[in-house]
């Protein structure tokens, strides 16, 4: 199971010493949300932002664009430092163009679905991309209750893609209830605020020894 905490959470004042304290902790991934303020209704942050701790950092970049026509900016977020671009299947009309964009770049395609959005619209992606993304959560906000509604969704990919298939889950995880998120299917899994708090060690060790 791959842990990647989502910056989002993090204190941006201290951002660089609070994503080497997560590595140290264990977290294999960081997860980067970029919002646009169009596709979901908050605005985050670009790539300049990831850029400035790039070298400071050897974890995977997990970048999670919640953004309309992904294909814009794709390649600015991967020449910042992404190690993986995942964008939703709602906020495009061409998913193939921006897989194939991706992999051109030498990076890996992840695609997201919203708790709303059926499985079968990922579904023709899954032997093309690199990861699945369910929301479990509505995108745009941090410290959402995790939906048990899509469990079903995570336990349907898992059985279409495959044991070793990445199917990352993503709002609402903490330690209380990782271990179900994982036996559903998922592993990798997103955790902000649950890591990202005044202990950042014994959060990431406490979801890592909770599974």
């Amino acid at each position: 199971m791959i842990l990647s905490p989502s910056m989002l959470s993090a204190d941006f004042s201290i951002l660089g010493e609070q994503v080497e304290e997560a590595e140290r902790a264990g977290a294999q991934w960081l997860h980067i949300d970029v919002m646009d303020g169009i596709f979901v209704p908050n605005i985050s942050f670009g790539a300049c932002v990831y850029k400035c701790i790039r070298e400071k950092s050897k974890l995977f970049f997990d970048v999670h664009l919640m953004i309309t026509k992904p294909e814009r900016y794709i390649e600015d977020f991967i020449s910042a430092g992404a190690d993986m671009i995942t964008f939703h299947v709602e906020a495009t009309e061409d998913v193939q163009k921006c897989i194939d964009l991706i992999h051109s770049k030498g990076k890996k395609a992840g695609v997201a679905l919203n708790p709303e959005t059926p499985v079968h619209a990922v579904v023709p992606y899954a032997d093309k991309a690199d990861m699945l993304l369910v929301m479990s959560v509505h995108p745009g906000y941090g410290g959402q209750k995790y939906i048990e509604e899509v469990n079903p969704k995570i336990s349907e990919l898992r059985r279409l893609c495959g044991e070793d298939f990445l199917i990352e889950v993503d709002g609402g995880i903490k330690q209380s209830n990782i271990k179900a998120v994982v036996d559903c299917g998922a592993n990798v899994i997103v955790a902000g605020s649950a890591v990202f708090n005044d202990d950042i060690t014994g959060s990431v060790k406490g979801l890592l020894g909770a599974l």
